[in-house]
């Protein structure tokens, strides 16, 4: 006979969910913001205790901490501190990654983030900042940027609300960060509505394109003639897997990724003997707070075929590892490529 192992905050999410006493309690928690256990389908082998921190409030330790305790009295009184697996057939857990903060990577240093306030660039512009960096934030929202300053205490940190596709709003960004611009980080983008070119839209098609590659065109060229005349810098772009088949999204956004990596490889074969870096980063599934919608039934039919061969989503600051990995000294030999940070889709 064998005895069920106890849920835990380390617990995967799928184990809660593979447990009839843990499923029933978190369809409990979700319907009461009319949800379902289908939204865990991407983060199901994260422990539960990451939602505190991902949730940004709405999953507090509390919450967590009832839910073990509930689990445990449900299941029979099982001790939620520790209960062996004596199933023969359980399979190991996976390990987890945890970030690993190297202090001082970036002191001395200024990084201009797009994209600041959530998800991506949130996470890129922490890492940066929590790394000794100056961070000039940049968001379309003040509010986002005010909840980051405020979780980042003594980091140096300009938050700036302001539009990457907008002329006066490219010549503020250059105003705070200063002189002297390290690095420039372009994570700030949107998702289209998936629709194939045959019922694209022109607002689609112009607001995608003008986000996505013209908004990263500008900042590009507003912080060379800095870099140029300091003779050194790092630049960063976000491409995506759409950059890298034709199966991850629709045609506008398809398109805007396929041109970041031509913008990306032109500038690094251009300035990198100046001493600037350009490259690109192609993120696979992410937690965001960039959300698919689909606008037609036929893409929605010829992406989600696609989606049954994607990887499980990772954090924001998996792809924060890898942005800063290329914008730090680290890269010194890595100029133009484009790096799938996707947890192997691309290999698919």
């Amino acid at each position: 006979m064998t005895t069920a192992t106890a849920l835990t905050a380390d617990s995967a999410i799928a184990d809660w969910l593979a447990d009839p006493a843990g499923n029933a309690l978190l369809t409990e928690v979700l319907a009461q913001s009319g949800q379902t256990p289908e939204v865990f389908a991407p983060i199901r082998r994260l422990p539960i205790k990451r939602l505190v921190t991902m949730s940004r409030g709405a999953f507090t330790e509390q919450m967590l901490g009832d839910l073990v305790e509930r689990a445990a009295a449900t299941s029979g009184g099982v001790s939620a501190a520790s209960a062996p697996d004596t199933s023969a057939t359980a399979a190991p857990a996976l390990r987890t990654w945890t970030e690993r903060i190297d202090e001082g990577r970036f002191a001395g240093k200024t990084v201009i983030v797009t994209g600041a306030g959530s998800g991506i660039g949130r996470a890129t512009a922490s890492r940066i900042a929590r790394e000794g960096g100056r961070v000039v934030a940049v968001d379309v929202s003040k509010e986002r940027l005010d909840d980051f300053v405020t979780q980042h205490g003594e980091a140096d940190v300009v938050p700036l609300s302001a539009d990457i596709t907008d002329d006066d709003g490219v010549a503020a960004i250059l105003s705070a960060a200063g002189e002297t611009i390290d690095g420039l980080a372009n994570i700030a983008g949107i998702m289209d509505d998936m629709t194939p070119v045959g019922e694209l839209s022109d607002a689609v098609w112009d607001r995608v394109l003008r986000v996505n590659v013209t908004g990263t065109m500008k900042l590009m060229r507003a912080v060379i003639p800095a870099m140029l005349a300091q003779g050194a810098g790092s630049i960063v772009n976000t491409a995506s897997e759409a950059a890298l088949r034709g199966s991850a999204a629709g045609a506008a956004y398809t398109t805007s990724k396929h041109a970041v990596v031509g913008l990306t490889k032109s500038s690094a074969y251009m300035y990198g003997p100046s001493g600037i870096r350009v490259n690109a980063v192609a993120p696979g599934p992410t937690i965001t707070n960039i959300e698919a919608s689909f606008g037609s039934p036929l893409g929605a039919e010829r992406v989600q075929t696609a989606m049954a061969i994607m990887p499980d989503a990772a954090e924001a600051e998996a792809l924060a590892a890898s942005i800063t990995f290329l914008l730090s000294d680290d890269g010194v030999n890595v100029n133009g490529v484009t790096l799938a940070s996707d947890g192997g889709w691309s290999a698919a």
